[in-house]
């Protein structure tokens, strides 16, 4: 990120390519997710054709795809001769400790750079909005996703919003179906593949409550049931779903939305977590 001249804090605009195209893909008309799966499976060929080549390819119209074709071509080039690879390079069995600290960093810091890209501010808006005047607020999470539903609930419930955290199968599928109109639900899944987490979305769906989701894949079932959409975009090492990258991605949306809600009423927001620090400040030596 960098500052402006009047001290806001700009993102800074990171190319990538194929994280906004994964990101947006489910959004996508047919045509346009023709020309999508194109560049995807053909992106080192694509550099090299015309707009209208590309349109006979993948049997579109010349105004459909991105917008900018050229510029489009340019920023695609970077990334395939930037460094993701050595970023994302596999941990082998032989790797030093110092080598295991390069490598885990640098993921880290790439799925952070990466999802800015993938994230919509629209909908961290939406996601903002609905939770800052949630009735009840229940956060699913399951396996390793378990911890991160749990963070989320922590950083909710000490901005007095009611919020519940379940990663029970059956409490889960219950307490959903119960809830209702000004209620939320927030399924935390990277793969975004979770039965449980699905079924209990849909429920809540079902019964009239706002459903936000945090994943990867934006074709996954829980973006079916999820009235907000905030993805996370980590490619993962051979440890999979369970690296750190997605862990870390997914909690910085965590924490993005915990300042949006609670600079929606600062005032309510921090006297909220003062009584929280005070109520337990006896607990600490």
């Amino acid at each position: 990120m960098k500052t402006s001249s009047d001290g806001r804090i700009e993102t800074v605009n990171v190319p990538g390519c194929f994280i906004r195209i994964e990101g947006t893909y489910s959004s996508l008309r047919t045509a346009e997710q023709r020309v999508a799966d194109f560049i995807l499976k053909h992106a080192e060929e694509l550099i090299y054709l015309t707009v209208t080549e590309l349109a006979e390819r993948t049997q579109t119209s010349e105004s459909t795809g991105y917008k900018g074709y050229q510029e489009f071509k340019i920023m695609l080039a970077r990334d395939l001769v930037g460094p993701t690879e050595t970023v994302y390079e596999q941990i082998e069995a032989t790797d030093s400790l110092e080598s295991l600290k390069a490598k885990i960093f640098q993921a880290n810091a790439q799925a952070l750079k990466d999802t800015i890209e993938v994230l919509s501010d629209d909908e961290l808006r939406r996601a903002v909005e609905a939770l800052a005047v949630a009735r009840r607020v229940e956060i699913y999470g399951i396996g390793g996703s378990a911890p991160l539903a749990f963070d989320a609930y922590h950083k909710l419930m000490k901005l007095g919003i009611p919020t519940v955290w379940l990663n029970d199968s059956d409490l889960m599928a219950m307490s959903s179906a119960l809830l209702g109109t000004g209620d939320v639900a927030l399924g935390i899944s990277h793969t975004g593949a979770s039965r449980d987490v699905c079924d209990a979305m849909e429920h809540a769906q079902s019964a009239g409550a706002t459903t936000i989701c945090i994943t990867h894949r934006a074709t996954s079932p829980i973006t079916k049931v999820s009235n907000v959409k905030l993805f996370t975009a980590a490619k993962e090492t051979a440890f999979g779903s369970d690296a750190t990258s997605s862990r870390i991605a997914q909690l910085s949306i965590i924490d993005v939305l915990y300042a949006g809600i609670a600079n929606q009423n600062y005032e309510h927001a921090f006297s909220s977590i003062q009584k929280t620090r005070e109520a337990s400040a006896g607990k600490r030596y």
